[in-house]
């Protein structure tokens, strides 16, 4: 099949309308923001519904702004303020590259939701999420070693709701990997009482990313995932056996055989024999170690992109700057596939691959597909079949953002651009052939990971 290449024009288009070069299938909304793209990569986007309207809102951070957008066009409310954005989270502290800096939640359970994040100075604040007004600051104490809070994570670890938040922090100094990690209770924090629920100063993290968190075991209470997987009390439950370092972490029902939820590991580097590998832990344990030619996996995608075989597929992109040569691995990590981006990228695409890659429910079919950005530049946007590569979509675009949710309300997912000062929305308008599907935001770990994510795990 040829990939379907469309030219988005950036003029600002009525809602729904879309240039008549865009395929029938593909509407395109465009949203006006008060800020630029940031070029060195700090700050990003998440989805929410923060005013309380069953509509998502488009939450957008960049250095010093903080701006609430509808999703369907329009400012709801912004701020000016120095919220904790960065670039390499190795060299500058998390949340790191795209890393967007904000949370959403009913932080007091009164059925409203707030916005919260961490300013440069640590200080945590919570905004009403339909005004935006500030309706509360804490400051908790920085561990010895570290230089500030730089990450906040709005999760459930009593069995209350969403009323606590994980902060995690790096070292000061030297290559930065966030081994700091410190639970609270909001209702505490807004008292300022600044006792934690728990902390620990030796968290195993992924190198470029902040912690996860995600219901594993199905008990009501999150548990704490990165290169440790931490329980709701802050006990190590596991520990993956890396000798080099994590780049990435992800979160899915890889085996659906298995009880709860199974997180997926990508190693960089390592010691001889065992490095590069791609690792799985689900039900209390280590499921298996792998890796394709001691090829470093670098950047995945972990879905349902063969629905003929058993639990979801885990495809990695490898490392070459150039010439990728992607490979994936099933439920039990075999090897069953392998390819070169080259012989599947359509004419134009730069030969640097792709990079942003989001798992992307697009189709509404069992199978899903996974939405990517060209790598290394402000480029084009893709939807291809990770089985084989093929290149299924292709829009011209100046992408510096890529991030995929369910926010138009099919469950259906679209593709959000951020280029320079507008926020481009696709959506697939061809008939949803499962309709009545519940939406994707009902599943709590969905609605974790995708206000978590950064570059190296979508």
């Amino acid at each position: 099949m040829q990939a379907l290449v469309v030219n988005a024009t950036l003029a600002v288009w009525a809602i729904w309308g879309a240039p008549p070069s865009l395929p029938p299938n593909v509407k395109l909304t465009t949203v006006r923001l008060e800020v630029p793209v940031s070029e060195d990569s700090a700050g990003s986007l998440i989805a929410a519904d923060v005013t309380g309207d069953s509509k998502m809102e488009l939450l957008v951070t960049a250095p010093g702004y903080l701006g609430v957008y509808s999703s369907t066009g329009g400012l709801v409310w912004s701020t000016r303020v120095e919220i904790r954005v960065g670039g390499a989270s190795e060299a500058n502290g998390l949340p790191g590259h795209h890393g967007p800096g904000v949370q959403a939640g009913d932080l007091n359970g009164d059925g409203r939701a707030e916005a919260v994040f961490l300013t440069q100075d640590s200080t945590i604040h919570v905004l009403d999420g339909t005004t935006g007004r500030e309706l509360w600051t804490a400051r908790p104490p920085v561990p010895q070693g570290a230089e500030r809070w730089e990450h906040i994570v709005i999760a459930n670890l009593r069995g209350e709701g969403d009323r606590d938040l994980l902060l995690q922090a790096t070292n000061r100094s030297g290559y930065r990997m966030g081994r700091y990690v410190a639970a609270y209770r909001t209702a505490d924090l807004q008292v300022s009482k600044m006792e934690p629920l728990w902390q620990r100063d030796d968290f195993l993290a992924c190198a470029h990313n902040g912690a996860r968190v995600a219901d594993l075991d199905g008990d009501g209470r999150d548990e704490v995932i990165s290169g440790s997987i931490l329980s709701p009390a802050g006990k190590e439950l596991f520990r993956f056996p890396v000798s080099g370092h994590l780049d990435s972490v992800f979160v899915g029902d890889l085996r659906p055989d298995l009880p709860g939820l199974e997180v997926v590991t990508l190693e960089e580097g390592g010691r001889m024999p065992a490095f590069n590998r791609v690792f799985a832990y689900g039900a209390g344990k280590l499921l298996f170690e792998t890796h394709h030619n001691h090829s470093e996996p670098q950047n995945a995608a972990i879905g349902r992109f063969d629905p003929t075989r058993e639990g979801l597929q885990i495809w990695c992109r490898s490392r070459h700057d150039k010439h990728q040569k992607p490979f994936v691995f099933n439920a039990h990590g075999e090897l069953i596939f392998a390819y070169e981006m080259d012989d599947v990228a359509p004419e134009g695409w730069t030969d640097s691959g792709v990079e942003v890659i989001h798992t992307i429910d697009w189709t509404g079919e069992e199978k899903q597909l996974a939405a990517a950005k060209e790598r290394h530049t402000n480029g084009d946007i893709c939807v291809f079949d990770p089985m084989t590569g093929r290149f299924l979509l292709c829009i011209d675009e100046i992408a510096s953002r890529l991030y995929v949710a369910d926010v138009l309300g099919d469950w259906r997912e679209e593709i959000i651009v951020w280029n320079d000062r507008e926020l481009h929305i696709y959506m697939n308008t061809a008939a949803n052939p499962r309709p009545n599907r519940p939406r994707l935001w009902k599943q709590q770990h969905y609605r974790r990971l995708k206000t978590t994510w950064n570059y190296y795990s979508p």
